[in-house]
């Protein structure tokens, strides 16, 4: 066997190979050394044993990791790859092989092991799929599906439509594709940027992979074998974002302990025996936690549990209408009564009790879409990427491709469940006939328009397949600067990347635009604020005057009586709770609520008129970016900088996937300051009227050229090589935060090589 390691001047590894089980295994061992501490916390975060050395912090990730039985869907969904591909799953052991032979002298390499005391495990052959699924569980939004119960049940049906909006907790990303029509070269261009947690190290790998039987580069995922998401082989490319597809369901269900065990209540009235053991989640420095794991038929008990929550959830063992829709709470029906039987030991009165279940696919179909990953590599054509992105399944996203013989293609990829309407609003009540899953739904497509196709987590191509999508200001903005010209290069893309114009201000400054009776002060703000250009550009005042006043008027209406029952979610586990924050639905709802005839007999006048009074008062004095700066999260916070261009890590904001996990340190003056806004082309997410920090942003950026792939550009945030200090751990940053790209190279003589395995 042969495979050779080159890096070009950015440190990004370019493998080759004789086969494509060599190049697997090669792939495994590099990310190893270059991310070997990474690559530990993202397998321990998959079994649901980080908390064993990062603390009480990690708990409630790993219960939940725990709960919902990610190791073990991981380890069912191995175990039908190798019976129904056993050609992906060979190569997938290469790659674990080559991960266990690279991580000795990886950690080795990363100060992370000893300050934790943490030694390199061994990797199992489905712990890359484990990575994959924890990293994706949450990209659905399915405790969404928890704040909308909440809304309804306090507000009303309307609530669902008036707060809807894309929250950072849920990933987003730019793209688009300019056919061969609009370029200067006559081939396509494909351009866009993954909006995402920011990370360090980055969730995103620059890599080339090379053998005979192909030549891709692209990002791929630490942990995970092939390039998954974003890739160019030489003849066709392909990118995607989330298609803010609903895929997940959660069911209430009514349980009771019995002298066997735990039974659930089915839809057709009889008590089914569920599935249930221990667990225990080790802990850093505190006592060790026993968890019972219970499954029921339909999906793993994520909440609650035969002997009921911990501290009961608002309404959880209310009613529910005939359409399973939560209704207020009261005294069980005679019905209830009589369905609930006998109690059993440990079981309140009655011997009813309620849980919530996790359905997702991949626990059903024992199926993670790995299947689609080699032929992604060995694709020629847009052809070829279509017919690998049928075996695609999670998360589901929507695809951009353009090959060198004109082809192209836009696509939803990934498998969503056809079930009832009510499963894709809230909990649905599992003891109720009417929502289980009744097959897939099929994937849209669509044609590029006028040679312009775009993405941005927008309600258009995956309409039918969702709830809650972005606000369309991102897409509308893309397609009118690519609409501004006719030709366009890959010189020309970083300008898109950058745009920081706010469509969502118009709302708000509306408001402030009609107010009168204000002070001197007030007056000359709110005037100021009518004349600004709305672009959130980093030395912009205005700019941050704006947010100043958006974040008062958040801050106003969420302190509001008629949305104070809000302000307490129900008492669901801590890893859940960022969806029901209040602050941060109503910062990003808020043009819907000014926009809207009425809000539940809220003054809105007075809220924005008493906002900019305060704004006023005590205006900002900076720029956006005095106040709008980077906050990335790490797994180990109180790591210290390692030179003066290293952002200091911020507390993680509400509503993230990672805020759960140990959290970074508020930022000091040397964290980077950022132009952009959560609803600009360049969405920097801020939490109004929380935080102008951001957590989440582009996790990179990539140009990809048809006509010359050497011509296609990429970054990352940080750099390539995941340990601090090292030559290539923050090189890439200053490029990221000046919107510039890092060439893509793919001449082997202008790269270095840096080692030979025969």
């Amino acid at each position: 066997m042969t495979t050779e390691t080159y890096r070009d001047a950015w440190g990004i590894p370019h493998l080759r190979a004789s086969g494509v089980r060599e190049l697997a295994h090669a792939q495994g061992r590099v990310t190893a050394h270059d991310r070997a501490w990474q690559l530990e916390v993202e397998r321990h975060r998959a079994q649901g044993t980080s908390a064993a050395f990062l603390g009480a912090p990690a708990v409630s990730w790993d219960v939940l990791a725990r709960r919902a039985r990610l190791d073990d869907t991981a380890r069912r969904c191995f175990t039908a790859l190798e019976r129904r591909d056993p050609g992906t799953a060979d190569w997938v052991r290469a790659y674990v092989d080559g991960v266990n032979a690279g991580l000795p002298a990886g950690a080795r390499r990363a100060p992370e092991f000893a300050r934790t005391g943490l030694a390199p495990g061994r990797w199992q052959p489905w712990t890359p799929l484990g990575i994959w699924l924890a990293t994706h569980i949450l990209f659905a939004g399915f405790p969404a599906k928890l704040w909308r119960e909440h809304a309804i049940r306090h507000l009303g049906p309307d609530a669902v439509r008036l707060f809807a909006a894309d929250g950072p907790g849920t990933a987003g990303s730019n793209g688009w594709l300019v056919t061969g029509e609009r370029t200067a070269s006559g081939h396509a261009l494909i351009a866009g940027d993954p909006h995402r947690f920011i990370e360090d190290p980055g969730v995103y790998q620059q890599l080339r992979l090379s053998c005979p039987e192909f030549d891709v580069v692209g990002l791929a995922v630490p942990g995970v074998p092939g390039i998954a998401h974003f890739g160019h082989t030489g003849t066709v490319a392909w990118a995607i974002t989330n298609a803010m597809a609903d895929y997940q369901d959660l069911y209430r269900e009514r349980l009771r302990r019995t002298g066997a065990g735990v039974e659930a209540l089915s839809p057709d009235g009889t008590w089914h025996r569920a599935a249930r053991h221990t667990e225990t989640v080790e802990v850093a420095g505190g006592p060790p936690l026993v968890l019972e794991i219970v499954e029921t038929a339909r999906g793993p008990v994520i909440a609650g549990g035969p002997d009921g929550f911990d501290g009961t959830p608002d309404g959880a063992h209310g009613p529910e209408a005939a359409d399973g829709t939560a209704v207020p709470p009261g005294p069980p029906t005679a019905d209830e009564s009589r369905t609930a039987g006998p109690g059993g030991s440990g079981s309140p009165a009655g011997g009813l009790v309620e849980a919530l279940a996790l359905r997702y696919p991949p626990r059903v179909t024992e199926d993670l879409g790995f299947g689609a990953l080699l032929p992604l590599l060995r694709s020629r054509t847009v052809s070829d990427v279509d017919r690998a992105l049928d075996a695609w399944a999670e998360p589901v996203n929507v695809v951009h491709a353009a090959d060198t013989e004109g082809g192209t293609l836009h696509r939803v990829a990934g498998r969503v469940p056809a079930r009832a309407e009510a499963n894709r609003l809230h909990p649905v009540p599992a003891w109720i006939p009417g929502h289980a899953w009744q097959g897939t739904h099929e994937t849209p497509y669509a044609a590029p328009a006028d040679g312009i196709a775009v993405m941005a987590n927008e309600r258009g191509l995956a309409a039918p397949l969702g709830v809650e999508f972005a606000p369309p200001h991102r897409a509308a903005r893309i397609r009118a600067l690519l609409d501004a010209r006719r030709t366009w290069t890959a010189d020309d893309m970083a300008a898109i990347h950058t745009d920081t114009h706010l469509a969502s201000a118009g709302p708000l400054l509306d408001h402030l635009a009609a107010l009168t009776g204000l002070t001197p002060a007030a007056a000359g703000l709110r005037d100021r604020l009518l004349a600004w250009d709305r672009r959130m550009e980093a030395d912009s005042t205005d700019a941050a005057v704006y947010a100043a006043v958006r974040g008062a008027v958040v801050r106003h209406l969420a302190a509001h009586p008629a949305l104070a029952p809000l302000t307490a979610p129900p008492a669901y586990p801590d890893v859940l709770l960022p969806w029901l924050a209040l602050m941060p639905r109503v910062g990003y709802a808020l043009e819907h609520l000014l926009r809207a005839e009425s809000l539940y007999g809220i003054d809105r006048a007075a809220a924005v008129r008493a906002a900019l009074e305060e704004v006023a008062a005590a205006p900002p004095t900076g720029p956006w970016s005095a106040t709008h700066r980077l906050a990335p999260w790490r797994a180990l916070p109180t790591d210290p900088p390692t030179g003066p261009d290293t952002p200091v890590p911020g507390t993680p904001v509400p509503d993230t996937p990672r805020s759960t996990a140990p959290g970074p340190t508020a930022p000091g003056p040397t964290a980077p300051g950022l132009a952009g806004d959560h609803d600009c082309v360049l969405s920097t997410s801020a939490v109004p009227g929380l935080t102008d920090r951001s957590a989440r942003g582009p996790a990179a950026r990539y140009v990809w050229d048809l006509a010359d792939r050497d011509n296609s550009r990429w970054v990352v945030p940080f750099g390539a090589d995941g340990v601090p200090g090292a030559a290539h751990n923050r090189d890439q940053l200053p490029l990221w935060l000046g919107g510039d790209l890092a060439p893509v190279v793919t001449d082997w003589t202008l790269l270095t090589p840096e080692e030979t395995d025969d």
